[in-house]
Protein backbone atom coordinates (compact mmCIF):
# COMPACT_ATOMS: atom_id res chain seq x y z
CA UNK A 1 0.00 0.00 0.00
CA UNK A 2 1.27 3.37 -0.93
CA UNK A 3 1.76 6.33 1.57
CA UNK A 4 -1.91 8.79 1.09
CA UNK A 5 0.10 11.83 -0.53
CA UNK A 6 -2.72 14.30 -0.48
CA UNK A 7 -3.58 13.68 3.06
CA UNK A 8 -3.37 17.54 5.00
CA UNK A 9 -0.97 17.84 7.88
CA UNK A 10 -3.52 17.75 10.43
CA UNK A 11 -5.41 14.55 9.11
CA UNK A 12 -1.79 12.57 9.06
CA UNK A 13 -1.12 13.72 12.36
CA UNK A 14 -4.72 12.53 13.42
CA UNK A 15 -4.07 8.96 11.84
CA UNK A 16 -0.37 8.72 13.26
CA UNK A 17 -1.68 9.32 17.01
CA UNK A 18 -4.45 6.53 16.16
CA UNK A 19 -2.19 3.94 15.22
CA UNK A 20 -1.42 1.76 18.63
CA UNK A 21 1.92 0.04 17.65
CA UNK A 22 0.65 -2.08 14.95
CA UNK A 23 3.64 -3.29 13.42
CA UNK A 24 3.04 -7.14 14.73
CA UNK A 25 0.11 -7.39 12.50
CA UNK A 26 2.23 -7.56 9.27
CA UNK A 27 3.20 -10.44 10.76
CA UNK A 28 0.54 -12.21 12.05
CA UNK A 29 -0.38 -14.64 9.16
CA UNK A 30 1.45 -17.07 6.84
CA UNK A 31 1.33 -16.12 3.15
CA UNK A 32 -1.19 -17.70 1.34
CA UNK A 33 -1.31 -15.75 -2.16
CA UNK A 34 -3.96 -14.85 -4.76
CA UNK A 35 -3.42 -13.45 -7.80
CA UNK A 36 -5.93 -10.95 -8.75
CA UNK A 37 -6.81 -8.28 -11.53
CA UNK A 38 -7.54 -4.45 -11.54
CA UNK A 39 -8.24 -3.70 -7.57
CA UNK A 40 -5.36 -6.50 -7.09
CA UNK A 41 -2.73 -4.64 -9.41
CA UNK A 42 -2.71 -1.90 -7.32
CA UNK A 43 -0.61 -2.73 -4.42
CA UNK A 44 2.68 -2.47 -3.08
CA UNK A 45 5.04 -4.96 -1.71
CA UNK A 46 5.27 -6.32 1.68
CA UNK A 47 8.25 -4.35 2.43
CA UNK A 48 7.16 -0.81 1.32
CA UNK A 49 4.15 -1.15 3.75
CA UNK A 50 6.21 -2.28 6.77
CA UNK A 51 8.33 0.17 6.16
CA UNK A 52 5.91 2.57 6.51
CA UNK A 53 3.40 1.37 9.43
CA UNK A 54 7.03 1.38 11.25
CA UNK A 55 7.14 4.91 10.55
CA UNK A 56 3.44 5.65 11.37
CA UNK A 57 4.35 3.81 14.70
CA UNK A 58 7.66 5.54 15.28
CA UNK A 59 5.58 8.76 14.90
CA UNK A 60 3.29 7.95 17.26
CA UNK A 61 5.53 6.62 19.64
CA UNK A 62 7.15 10.38 20.33
CA UNK A 63 3.30 11.61 20.93
CA UNK A 64 3.64 10.10 24.18
CA UNK A 65 0.00 8.94 24.00
CA UNK A 66 -0.69 6.72 26.89
CA UNK A 67 -0.34 2.80 26.38
CA UNK A 68 -4.09 2.44 26.80
CA UNK A 69 -4.80 2.91 23.38
CA UNK A 70 -2.08 0.25 21.90
CA UNK A 71 -5.55 -1.85 21.40
CA UNK A 72 -4.88 -3.01 17.52
CA UNK A 73 -1.84 -4.80 17.93
CA UNK A 74 -3.11 -6.52 21.16
CA UNK A 75 -6.11 -7.45 19.15
CA UNK A 76 -4.08 -9.35 16.64
CA UNK A 77 -1.11 -11.13 18.97
CA UNK A 78 -3.88 -12.03 21.75
CA UNK A 79 -6.05 -14.09 19.17
CA UNK A 80 -4.36 -17.15 18.97
CA UNK A 81 -3.59 -17.50 23.08
CA UNK A 82 -6.86 -20.05 23.21
CA UNK A 83 -8.38 -22.87 21.12
CA UNK A 84 -11.52 -22.16 19.13
CA UNK A 85 -14.64 -23.85 20.97
CA UNK A 86 -16.66 -25.22 17.92
CA UNK A 87 -19.70 -25.62 19.42
CA UNK A 88 -21.27 -23.67 22.10
CA UNK A 89 -24.51 -25.57 22.13
CA UNK A 90 -23.10 -28.03 24.56
CA UNK A 91 -20.54 -26.29 25.72
CA UNK A 92 -18.44 -29.41 26.60
CA UNK A 93 -14.73 -30.02 26.89
CA UNK A 94 -13.76 -27.70 24.32
CA UNK A 95 -13.68 -24.92 26.45
CA UNK A 96 -12.05 -26.90 29.25
CA UNK A 97 -9.15 -27.47 27.03
CA UNK A 98 -8.33 -23.93 27.26
CA UNK A 99 -7.70 -24.45 31.52
CA UNK A 100 -6.16 -27.82 31.02
CA UNK A 101 -3.83 -26.46 28.52
CA UNK A 102 -2.04 -24.14 31.08
CA UNK A 103 -1.60 -26.50 33.85
CA UNK A 104 -3.32 -29.71 32.75
CA UNK A 105 -6.33 -29.73 35.37
CA UNK A 106 -9.43 -31.14 34.09
CA UNK A 107 -12.78 -29.77 35.22
CA UNK A 108 -16.06 -31.63 35.15
CA UNK A 109 -18.78 -28.77 33.86
CA UNK A 110 -21.84 -30.52 33.38
CA UNK A 111 -23.33 -33.34 35.50
CA UNK A 112 -24.34 -36.08 33.31
CA UNK A 113 -28.01 -35.57 33.20
CA UNK A 114 -27.37 -32.32 31.46
CA UNK A 115 -25.23 -33.35 29.13
CA UNK A 116 -27.72 -35.97 27.95
CA UNK A 117 -30.56 -33.62 27.83
CA UNK A 118 -28.76 -31.60 25.47
CA UNK A 119 -27.84 -34.92 23.35
CA UNK A 120 -31.33 -35.32 23.36
CA UNK A 121 -31.78 -32.17 22.02
CA UNK A 122 -29.28 -31.81 19.20
CA UNK A 123 -30.50 -35.41 17.80
CA UNK A 124 -34.18 -33.72 17.76
CA UNK A 125 -33.03 -30.38 15.88
CA UNK A 126 -32.97 -31.75 12.47
CA UNK A 127 -35.71 -29.19 11.31
CA UNK A 128 -33.96 -25.99 10.78
CA UNK A 129 -37.28 -24.87 12.60
CA UNK A 130 -36.14 -25.56 16.02
CA UNK A 131 -32.15 -25.03 15.67
CA UNK A 132 -30.17 -22.93 18.62
CA UNK A 133 -28.28 -20.46 16.83
CA UNK A 134 -28.84 -18.39 20.17
CA UNK A 135 -29.98 -20.25 23.41
CA UNK A 136 -32.46 -18.97 25.75
CA UNK A 137 -31.02 -16.49 28.13
CA UNK A 138 -29.66 -17.67 31.62
CA UNK A 139 -28.28 -16.33 35.12
CA UNK A 140 -24.54 -14.99 33.78
CA UNK A 141 -22.89 -16.24 37.10
CA UNK A 142 -24.66 -19.34 37.02
CA UNK A 143 -23.20 -19.83 33.87
CA UNK A 144 -19.72 -19.18 35.20
CA UNK A 145 -20.30 -21.28 37.87
CA UNK A 146 -20.84 -24.11 35.48
CA UNK A 147 -17.93 -23.63 32.45
CA UNK A 148 -15.52 -22.45 35.21
CA UNK A 149 -15.03 -24.70 38.51
CA UNK A 150 -11.26 -25.36 38.45
CA UNK A 151 -8.55 -23.38 40.52
CA UNK A 152 -6.10 -22.58 37.83
CA UNK A 153 -5.22 -19.01 36.63
CA UNK A 154 -7.21 -19.36 33.90
CA UNK A 155 -10.47 -19.91 35.97
CA UNK A 156 -10.32 -17.70 38.53
CA UNK A 157 -9.51 -14.74 35.74
CA UNK A 158 -12.60 -15.99 34.21
CA UNK A 159 -14.92 -16.02 37.01
CA UNK A 160 -13.03 -12.08 37.80
CA UNK A 161 -14.11 -11.47 34.33
CA UNK A 162 -17.74 -12.42 34.40
CA UNK A 163 -18.09 -11.28 37.56
CA UNK A 164 -17.61 -6.88 36.07
CA UNK A 165 -19.87 -8.11 33.52
CA UNK A 166 -22.45 -9.19 35.98
CA UNK A 167 -22.23 -5.59 37.42
CA UNK A 168 -23.55 -4.28 33.78
CA UNK A 169 -25.60 -7.17 32.84
CA UNK A 170 -28.28 -9.83 34.60
CA UNK A 171 -28.07 -12.66 32.07
CA UNK A 172 -26.00 -14.41 28.89
CA UNK A 173 -27.25 -15.85 25.84
CA UNK A 174 -24.61 -18.54 24.15
CA UNK A 175 -24.57 -18.19 20.84
CA UNK A 176 -23.71 -21.19 18.46
CA UNK A 177 -20.37 -21.75 17.13
CA UNK A 178 -19.98 -22.72 13.53
CA UNK A 179 -17.48 -20.19 12.22
CA UNK A 180 -20.37 -17.88 12.24
CA UNK A 181 -20.69 -16.69 15.45
CA UNK A 182 -19.18 -12.85 15.69
CA UNK A 183 -21.32 -12.27 12.75
CA UNK A 184 -24.90 -13.51 14.80
CA UNK A 185 -23.83 -12.26 17.88
CA UNK A 186 -23.49 -8.56 16.10
CA UNK A 187 -26.45 -9.23 14.13
CA UNK A 188 -28.73 -10.30 17.00
CA UNK A 189 -27.55 -7.68 19.09
CA UNK A 190 -28.31 -4.81 16.33
CA UNK A 191 -31.88 -6.57 15.56
CA UNK A 192 -32.76 -7.22 19.36
CA UNK A 193 -32.10 -3.02 19.71
CA UNK A 194 -33.58 -1.63 16.22
CA UNK A 195 -35.55 1.39 16.87
CA UNK A 196 -34.97 2.70 12.99
CA UNK A 197 -33.98 1.58 9.79
CA UNK A 198 -29.75 2.79 9.59
CA UNK A 199 -29.43 5.46 7.16
CA UNK A 200 -27.22 3.34 4.68
CA UNK A 201 -30.16 0.73 4.21
CA UNK A 202 -32.52 3.16 3.29
CA UNK A 203 -30.31 4.41 -0.10
CA UNK A 204 -32.30 3.27 -3.14
CA UNK A 205 -28.48 2.20 -4.14
CA UNK A 206 -28.79 -0.69 -1.74
CA UNK A 207 -30.19 -3.55 -3.32
CA UNK A 208 -27.89 -2.66 -6.72
CA UNK A 209 -24.91 -3.21 -4.58
CA UNK A 210 -24.22 -6.77 -5.84
CA UNK A 211 -24.83 -5.41 -9.45
CA UNK A 212 -23.08 -2.45 -9.25
CA UNK A 213 -19.94 -4.22 -7.80
CA UNK A 214 -19.66 -6.90 -10.25
CA UNK A 215 -19.94 -4.92 -13.25
CA UNK A 216 -17.05 -3.06 -12.49
CA UNK A 217 -15.28 -6.17 -10.46
CA UNK A 218 -15.35 -9.35 -12.77
CA UNK A 219 -13.25 -10.71 -9.68
CA UNK A 220 -16.24 -11.05 -7.66
CA UNK A 221 -17.87 -13.82 -9.65
CA UNK A 222 -15.61 -16.07 -7.35
CA UNK A 223 -17.29 -15.31 -4.19
CA UNK A 224 -18.10 -18.20 -2.11
CA UNK A 225 -21.94 -18.67 -1.32
CA UNK A 226 -23.66 -20.81 1.45
CA UNK A 227 -23.77 -24.07 -0.70
CA UNK A 228 -26.70 -24.19 -2.77
CA UNK A 229 -27.40 -27.11 -5.47
CA UNK A 230 -27.45 -25.88 -9.25
CA UNK A 231 -26.24 -22.60 -9.32
CA UNK A 232 -24.82 -20.84 -12.07
CA UNK A 233 -22.36 -18.36 -12.11
CA UNK A 234 -24.82 -15.62 -13.68
CA UNK A 235 -27.14 -16.01 -10.60
CA UNK A 236 -24.31 -14.96 -8.08
CA UNK A 237 -25.67 -10.92 -8.48
CA UNK A 238 -29.29 -12.13 -8.60
CA UNK A 239 -28.80 -14.20 -5.14
CA UNK A 240 -27.01 -11.48 -3.17
CA UNK A 241 -29.32 -8.85 -4.19
CA UNK A 242 -31.88 -11.34 -2.61
CA UNK A 243 -30.11 -11.59 0.28
CA UNK A 244 -29.56 -7.72 0.93
CA UNK A 245 -32.96 -7.27 0.19
CA UNK A 246 -33.97 -9.70 2.96
CA UNK A 247 -31.33 -8.07 5.36
CA UNK A 248 -33.03 -4.79 4.76
CA UNK A 249 -37.32 -6.39 5.32
CA UNK A 250 -36.14 -8.23 8.60
CA UNK A 251 -34.39 -5.20 10.17
CA UNK A 252 -37.27 -2.69 9.15
CA UNK A 253 -39.95 -5.60 9.98
CA UNK A 254 -38.17 -5.41 13.85
CA UNK A 255 -37.41 -2.22 14.11
CA UNK A 256 -41.17 -1.56 13.79
CA UNK A 257 -42.11 -3.57 16.65
CA UNK A 258 -42.31 -1.43 19.58
CA UNK A 259 -43.02 -3.64 22.34
CA UNK A 260 -39.52 -5.19 23.94
CA UNK A 261 -40.77 -8.95 24.72
CA UNK A 262 -42.55 -9.07 21.25
CA UNK A 263 -39.44 -7.71 19.56
CA UNK A 264 -37.37 -10.40 21.36
CA UNK A 265 -39.76 -13.20 20.66
CA UNK A 266 -39.50 -11.60 16.36
CA UNK A 267 -35.43 -12.06 16.78
CA UNK A 268 -35.74 -15.62 18.34
CA UNK A 269 -37.80 -16.86 15.65
CA UNK A 270 -35.68 -15.66 13.02
CA UNK A 271 -32.76 -16.57 14.42
CA UNK A 272 -34.22 -20.14 14.55
CA UNK A 273 -34.93 -20.27 10.65
CA UNK A 274 -31.77 -21.73 9.21
CA UNK A 275 -32.31 -20.33 5.69
CA UNK A 276 -33.36 -16.77 6.29
CA UNK A 277 -30.68 -16.58 8.98
CA UNK A 278 -27.50 -17.28 6.61
CA UNK A 279 -28.64 -16.06 3.76
CA UNK A 280 -28.37 -12.85 6.20
CA UNK A 281 -24.66 -13.31 6.91
CA UNK A 282 -24.03 -13.71 3.25
CA UNK A 283 -25.52 -10.04 3.32
CA UNK A 284 -22.99 -9.10 6.26
CA UNK A 285 -19.99 -10.42 4.27
CA UNK A 286 -21.05 -8.71 1.32
CA UNK A 287 -21.28 -5.64 2.88
CA UNK A 288 -17.72 -5.75 4.11
CA UNK A 289 -16.39 -6.80 0.89
CA UNK A 290 -18.09 -3.57 -0.25
CA UNK A 291 -16.95 -1.69 3.16
CA UNK A 292 -13.14 -2.83 1.71
CA UNK A 293 -13.16 -1.48 -1.65
CA UNK A 294 -14.60 1.48 -0.35
CA UNK A 295 -11.82 2.13 1.98
CA UNK A 296 -8.81 0.51 -0.43
CA UNK A 297 -10.06 3.01 -3.43
CA UNK A 298 -10.23 5.88 -0.70
CA UNK A 299 -7.06 5.43 0.07
CA UNK A 300 -5.14 4.61 -2.81
CA UNK A 301 -6.46 8.24 -4.05
CA UNK A 302 -5.25 9.82 -0.65
CA UNK A 303 -8.30 10.56 1.24
CA UNK A 304 -8.27 9.80 4.92
CA UNK A 305 -8.81 6.18 5.99
CA UNK A 306 -9.04 4.46 9.45
CA UNK A 307 -6.11 3.09 10.82
CA UNK A 308 -7.78 -0.43 10.35
CA UNK A 309 -7.54 -0.06 6.91
CA UNK A 310 -4.16 0.22 6.58
CA UNK A 311 -3.68 -3.02 8.59
CA UNK A 312 -6.53 -4.97 7.05
CA UNK A 313 -4.15 -4.62 3.29
CA UNK A 314 -0.87 -4.64 4.98
CA UNK A 315 -1.87 -8.52 5.40
CA UNK A 316 0.36 -10.64 3.34
CA UNK A 317 -2.82 -12.85 2.03
CA UNK A 318 -4.53 -9.36 2.27
CA UNK A 319 -2.87 -6.98 0.32
CA UNK A 320 -6.27 -6.04 -1.79
CA UNK A 321 -9.92 -6.64 -2.00
CA UNK A 322 -9.64 -9.35 -4.33
CA UNK A 323 -6.99 -11.40 -1.90
CA UNK A 324 -8.99 -10.25 1.33
CA UNK A 325 -12.11 -12.10 -0.53
CA UNK A 326 -9.97 -14.59 -1.88
CA UNK A 327 -8.39 -15.85 1.75
CA UNK A 328 -10.69 -14.47 4.36
CA UNK A 329 -14.13 -13.56 3.40
CA UNK A 330 -15.11 -16.20 1.35
CA UNK A 331 -13.88 -18.74 4.50
CA UNK A 332 -15.85 -16.75 6.64
CA UNK A 333 -18.72 -20.06 8.00
CA UNK A 334 -17.12 -22.41 5.94
CA UNK A 335 -13.47 -22.76 7.67
CA UNK A 336 -13.02 -19.96 9.97
CA UNK A 337 -14.49 -16.92 11.65
CA UNK A 338 -13.44 -13.19 11.83
CA UNK A 339 -9.99 -12.13 12.80
CA UNK A 340 -9.91 -9.11 15.26
CA UNK A 341 -8.98 -6.95 12.57
CA UNK A 342 -12.22 -7.87 10.58
CA UNK A 343 -14.17 -7.17 13.23
CA UNK A 344 -13.37 -3.37 12.43
CA UNK A 345 -14.52 -4.24 9.37
CA UNK A 346 -17.84 -5.41 10.43
CA UNK A 347 -18.27 -2.40 12.68
CA UNK A 348 -17.72 -0.06 9.46
CA UNK A 349 -20.22 -2.08 7.55
CA UNK A 350 -22.39 -1.91 9.95
CA UNK A 351 -21.88 1.55 11.17
CA UNK A 352 -22.23 0.40 14.66
CA UNK A 353 -19.71 0.27 17.43
CA UNK A 354 -18.96 -3.45 18.72
CA UNK A 355 -17.94 -3.71 22.34
CA UNK A 356 -16.68 -6.48 23.86
CA UNK A 357 -16.14 -8.37 27.07
CA UNK A 358 -12.90 -9.38 26.36
CA UNK A 359 -12.71 -11.93 29.69
CA UNK A 360 -9.22 -13.02 28.61
CA UNK A 361 -7.92 -10.02 29.77
CA UNK A 362 -9.39 -9.39 33.01
CA UNK A 363 -7.59 -6.64 35.31
CA UNK A 364 -6.07 -4.80 31.47
CA UNK A 365 -6.66 -1.93 30.34
CA UNK A 366 -8.04 -3.81 27.37
CA UNK A 367 -10.84 -5.90 29.43
CA UNK A 368 -13.67 -3.92 27.39
CA UNK A 369 -12.68 -3.42 23.66
CA UNK A 370 -14.30 -1.27 21.17
CA UNK A 371 -14.09 -1.76 17.39
CA UNK A 372 -13.35 0.89 16.10
CA UNK A 373 -11.68 2.09 18.94
CA UNK A 374 -12.40 5.70 17.59
CA UNK A 375 -16.25 5.17 17.05
CA UNK A 376 -18.67 8.14 15.53
CA UNK A 377 -21.01 9.04 18.13
CA UNK A 378 -23.84 8.36 15.98
CA UNK A 379 -23.60 4.92 16.07
CA UNK A 380 -25.50 2.73 18.28
CA UNK A 381 -23.55 0.12 20.37
CA UNK A 382 -24.26 -3.30 20.75
CA UNK A 383 -22.38 -5.77 23.19
CA UNK A 384 -20.86 -9.05 22.85
CA UNK A 385 -18.48 -11.38 25.34
CA UNK A 386 -16.08 -13.51 24.43
CA UNK A 387 -13.26 -15.63 26.66
CA UNK A 388 -10.98 -16.14 23.51
CA UNK A 389 -11.36 -13.09 20.85
CA UNK A 390 -12.70 -16.45 18.65
CA UNK A 391 -15.99 -17.02 20.08
CA UNK A 392 -18.59 -14.91 20.76
CA UNK A 393 -22.15 -14.69 23.37
CA UNK A 394 -24.74 -12.25 23.97
CA UNK A 395 -25.32 -10.43 27.40
CA UNK A 396 -28.69 -9.57 28.01
CA UNK A 397 -30.91 -8.00 30.69
CA UNK A 398 -28.94 -4.68 31.71
CA UNK A 399 -28.92 -4.02 35.01
CA UNK A 400 -31.49 -1.29 36.43
CA UNK A 401 -28.35 0.71 38.29
CA UNK A 402 -26.34 0.48 34.50
CA UNK A 403 -29.86 1.77 32.75
CA UNK A 404 -30.28 4.98 34.94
Amino acid sequence: MTEPTSLSAGAEQTQKKQSAATIQLLQHEEEVGASSNELGSAHTTTDQKEQYTSEISKDYRSTGRPAKTDMIKSLVTDQDAFSDCELYLSMSGNCSAVESSEDNEEDMYRDAEEIEREKILLCETSSSEYKLSVAPEMDIMEYCRKEWRGNTPVAKRMRKGYEAVAQKFASIRRVRGDNYCALRATLFQALSQATQLPSWLQSEDFTMLSENLLSKYDWIKQWQLKQKLGRKMGEISEEIKEYLILLRKKWKNISEIKGPIEKQQACDKLFKNEEEEYSLYEALKFLMLSTAIELYNDDKNGRRVPVFSWLLFARDTSSNPCQLMHNHLNHIGHSGGLEQVEMFLLAYALQYTIQVYRLYKYSTDEFITLYPNDPEEDWPVVTLITEDDRHYNIPVRMCQETML
